[in-house]
Order: C-alpha cells, then sequence, then structure tokens
C-alpha cells in the first residue's frame, strides 16, 4: 500500500503547543451536547427524513433533555425550511430549548435562512459555516486566505443586518476543517468574528471548531483546542465547542479530549451518524461520563426506546456491537466473562444485604460490565447467553435466573460437558429452556420402573412403600439420612457422596444428588413440593440404574 502519500499529514497539522495542560486535566461536568441527527445526520442519510419523522425525532430529543438542537439547514431543501417555521407555528419547542439553524457564508442563503426563523420566540442560533483549510481554499473555493476571510466577514456582516435587534439570535461560527487550518489563519479569522459580532459574556459567540475529516491522532486535536483556548482574546465572551467526525475511528477520544482541552460544547449525533465514518456518538460521550460518576444531563434510561425511534427515523440499524445500546453491549458468551459476572452479581447483592440498602443505591463493581445495565433500562434477562465459547458459569447463570435452578459448582463442570458436546454439534446458540430439557434428559432420567405410592413424614422416620417392577415394598429410613438409607436398600456398592437441597421461588424443592458406583461418579437431579419427595426422586433416579437390564425413570 502506497503509505508513503499521506507521510505529511502530521506536518499540515501541527500546532504550536509545548507546554500543554489537557493531560493533566479531569472530565468533572458534561458539557453543552447539541445534537445535529435533524441537520448533518439528516444530510447523510441516503433517503432524508420526511417531515413526521423529522417531528418524531426532535421531539425525542427535547424529551431526552437537550437544551439546543441543531433542526435544519433551511436554505438547502423546503423540507428542511418548512420543518423550522413548523417548529414556531406548533410550538414544538419547549421556552428553554435554544434553536439552532445552519447556513453557509453566502447572503442569499442567510436571508432564507433568517426567514425560517421569523417569529421564532425561542433562542436561536444562526450558525454560519466557510471552508478555512489550504486545499479547501485552493480547490474548492478557489479563493486565498484574504478573500476567505472577506468572504466570511461579509458574511458575518449579513447576519449582523438581517438579525437587526433581536435579542433571541445568537452566532456561531464554524471554520470548515478546522483540523487542516493554520493555526495563526484560524484564530485571526475567528478574532475577528467575535468582534465582529461583539462577544460579551451576556451574549456570547459560538466557536465551533470542527475535525471535518479525521487526519490525526486524537492528542493533536487536543493540541489544537487547547490552543485556541489560551489564545482567543474575548475567551470569557466565547463559547467553545468541536464537532468531531470519525473517519480514523478516533472521534469518541478527539471529542473527550477536546472537552479537557477547553471545549465546551459538543456537536455530534445520538448514535454517531454522519457523512462517512459519521459525526460522533453523543450516546457513547455521555454514558461514558455516566461511567465515570459524572451527571451526562441526558437522560438515556430507557435506551431502547430511544434506540427504535432513531432507527425508525434514520431507516438505519444500530449495530449489535454498539456502545452502551447494541443489542449484545451487555451480553457475555465466553466462560471466563460468564463465571466472573455470575460472580460478581452475586457479591452484588450480598454487599447491598450487608450495607442494608439497596443494589441500585450501592458502588457499581460487577466484572466485564462497566455500568449497571438497569441503568438504560435493560434487564439482565441477556447478560449472559450459551454458545460453543461458553463456560460452566454462564449455564449455571441462565439456568438460576431463568428456572431458580442453583447448580453446585461441581455438577455445574459435569453438565458443561453435556453442554459443549450439543453446542458443538449445532455450532448455535443455545437457549434457556434448551439448556433444562439437556440438563433433566441427562440427570433425570425416563425409567418408570420404580413408583411412590405413598411417603409418610413421622418425626426424624420417612415411611414410604415404592412399587418396583409390579411389586410392592415398606422401607423406613431417617429423615436426616434418607438418600443414604435409601441408596443402600437396593444396592450395597452405592456410596452417596453428597445431596443438597433448594427450595425455587415457586416454593418447589429440588435436590441434586451425587454418587458414585463402580467408581465412577454420577450425578442425578430430583424434583418434589418438597425437599423430602425432591430427594426421594433422586434417589429412586439412582436406584433404577442398579436394577437387572438397567432403565432409567423420568424424576418429577
Amino acid at each position: 500500500m502506497p503509505s508513503h502519500r499521506y507521510s505529511d499529514v502530521y506536518h499540515k497539522v501541527s500546532v504550536p503547543l509545548t507546554d500543554r495542560h489537557w493531560p493533566a486535566n479531569r472530565i468533572t461536568a458534561a458539557p453543552l451536547w447539541v445534537p445535529v441527527d435533524l441537520r448533518d445526520g439528516n444530510q447523510a442519510l441516503a433517503e432524508p427524513m420526511d417531515p413526521d419523522r423529522k417531528r418524531r425525532f426532535f421531539e425525542l430529543m427535547v424529551t431526552m433533555g437537550y437544551k439546543e438542537i441543531e433542526v435544519g439547514y433551511p436554505s438547502a431543501s423546503q423540507t428542511d425550511f418548512d420543518f423550522v417555521r413548523l417548529i414556531g407555528t406548533a410550538g414544538l419547542a419547549p421556552e428553554d430549548v435554544t434553536i439552532v439553524v445552519f447556513t453557509p457564508a453566502r447572503r442569499d442563503l442567510i436571508e432564507r435562512t433568517m426567514e425560517s426563523v421569523a417569529g421564532l420566540t425561542n433562542d436561536v442560533v444562526i450558525h454560519m459555516y466557510t471552508a478555512t483549510a489550504p486545499v479547501w481554499r485552493d480547490v474548492v473555493l478557489g479563493r486565498s486566505r484574504a478573500e476567505v476571510a472577506e468572504l466570511i466577514r461579509d458574511g458575518g456582516r449579513d447576519i449582523l443586518e438581517l438579525a437587526g435587534d433581536r435579542e433571541n439570535i445568537r452566532f456561531e461560527f464554524s471554520p470548515e476543517v478546522f483540523m487542516l487550518t493554520e493555526p495563526d489563519y484560524v484564530l485571526a479569522v475567528c478574532e475577528e468574528m467575535t468582534a465582529l459580532w461583539d462577544a460579551t459574556p451576556r451574549r456570547p459567540v459560538i466557536l465551533n471548531l470542527p475535525a471535518t475529516v479525521e487526519v490525526a491522532t486524537p492528542n493533536v486535536y487536543a493540541d489544537q483546542i487547547e490552543y485556541m483556548h489560551r489564545n482567543l482574546a474575548r475567551r470569557d465572551s466565547v463559547i467553545l465547542s468541536v464537532h468531531p467526525h470519525n473517519d480514523r475511528g478516533t472521534g469518541i477520544a478527539c471529542a473527550e479530549l477536546a472537552v479537557l482541552a477547553g471545549a465546551q460544547r459538543v456537536e455530534g449525533c445520538i448514535f454517531g451518524n454522519g457523512e462517512r465514518t459519521g459525526n460522533v456518538d453523543i450516546a457513547t460521550l455521555a454514558l461514558n461520563l455516566h461511567a465515570q460518576g459524572v451527571d451526562p444531563m441526558i437522560d438515556f434510561s430507557d435506551i431502547d426506546a430511544i434506540r427504535r425511534t432513531v432507527e425508525y427515523c434514520t431507516r438505519m440499524p444500530v449495530p449489535e456491537r454498539h456502545p452502551y445500546v447494541g443489542d449484545l453491549v451487555y451480553t457475555a458468551f465466553s466462560g471466563t466473562h460468564q463465571d466472573a459476572i455470575k460472580k460478581g452479581f452475586a457479591e452484588h447483592r450480598e454487599r447491598a444485604a450487608r450495607l442494608g440498602r439497596s443494589e441500585r443505591e450501592i458502588a457499581w463493581q460487577v466484572p466485564y460490565l462497566p455500568i449497571d445495565p438497569a441503568d438504560v433500562g435493560r434487564s439482565y434477562d441477556a447478560v449472559i447467553r450459551v454458545n460453543s465459547q461458553s463456560g460452566k458459569g454462564g449455564i449455571a447463570y441462565l439456568l438460576q435466573t431463568e428456572y431458580g435452578l442453583d447448580l453446585p459448582r461441581r455438577l455445574q463442570i459435569d453438565f458443561a460437558h453435556h453442554v459443549q458436546r450439543r453446542t458443538d454439534d449445532t455450532g448455535a446458540e443455545i437457549s434457556a429452556a434448551t439448556l433444562l430439557d439437556l440438563l433433566t434428559t441427562a440427570y433425570s432420567p425416563t425409567g418408570g420402573r420404580i413408583g411412590l405410592s405413598d411417603c409418610t413424614v413421622q418425626a426424624t422416620e420417612v415411611h414410604l412403600n415404592l412399587d418396583v417392577d409390579g411389586v410392592s415394598r415398606e422401607y423406613r429410613v431417617p429423615v436426616a439420612a434418607l438418600a443414604e438409607s435409601l441408596a443402600a436398600e437396593f444396592a450395597s456398592d452405592i456410596e452417596v457422596l453428597s445431596v443438597t437441597h433448594q427450595t425455587r421461588r415457586d416454593g418447589s424443592a429440588v435436590a441434586y444428588l451425587e454418587y458414585r458406583i463402580a467408581g465412577k461418579v454420577h450425578w442425578v437431579i430430583g424434583f418434589g413440593e418438597t425437599t423430602v419427595c425432591a430427594a426421594l426422586n433422586a434417589v429412586i433416579a439412582v436406584a433404577e440404574s442398579t436394577l437387572p437390564e438397567r432403565r432409567t425413570v423420568q424424576v418429577h
């Protein structure tokens, strides 16, 4: 591959910054999030949103708590123009939501943009952009540095003139392709705009510095943002904003480092939709903060409902491995992961009980799960799923959560071999229902040669009548040693190694019986209404195996 063709990229984006501060900083509060799904994200769709979809998307963002929303490019299409008008005429935006509209630095398009927001009583941001990087100046615009600067000034004057004295209008400027623009030039252009628009702390100007095309590592972008942050003359009158794209797959890192470097505002799309490889993903950024103990200030507590709306509006699916929202991001197939998660859930419950607090109140420390899935409206049902890569922990977790079966550890190990053979044969994921069927087939076999006709518990003894191959037999065995005593009645070479009783959520009982015969260890499982009945059914299953012409029994 001709990699040498790109070797001078770092030279093009170098920044005169040697004593950078951002590496030592920490994000302690959420920036202002500005979703651009209705403009930038919409332009990136093969089939742009119709008015109904745009309205539904806008209402979703309001519900989630966004306070500033870029709603369209009114001069680009009648659909966008009409939608901006609809926001005002239908009263779609609450009073505390700022509406942002996008325009190039061209008078006729600025006029059309201003027409779209006429009558809006909400705060409005007129967002003007012009490409400033050398290749764009030379190839796209065909203008010199001075001519592009004058183009920007003209656009700024037009906006100032057409905005009149409307106090609800503020201004935003984006030097498009900021990250490939000479630092001295972009600083000078931005300084001119803050002076032209008379930026003050009461009426600040937004300077949006986009990584229009990612061309360097995130630390370089952070240096560029810090350079601007430290050198702008009216810094207290500027809201420093970033708009990263994701060409290198590091848009999220660029945004996070940019905030460390002084950015106060982040433009992006909820799940990262955008031109080429997408805009920065606000959901991931916000939930990254949540995972660090910082309130993201946006409500993602029902992330699946948000995803359904976004998928409907954009006609694009969210990938299964998308951070935080994908179908499989809280799911473990790997055996080591499953075992750790299972133990983590158990420890979390025990810790909450020790502290006398609810599980939702205490610190989250579950391996492999950076946040509690319940925070975003997910249940624990699909946290662990079983396939050929799974281990005993995952298998046990599914049986425990779905059916209340708490298998002893040695039984988990033994059963895992049965599951492995099944999944290796099929190559497919295995459901909890199939696991239960496989478990009962392996350890509660069907036979029917021994039947229980009567069972009474009297003080410390169990009195029972069994039909063995049609012949009635009466037994009296101690409750405390039911399994051992009854097994000895059938065969002296059966050695009961352990019996574990469990009461299930529905009040029924299970007995897990481990025994050795002819030098080999086996397991059976008995089910019943009481622990005695469950243990009895387990022993009956063992006993059937000792009868001549061995056959198996169904354990109920």
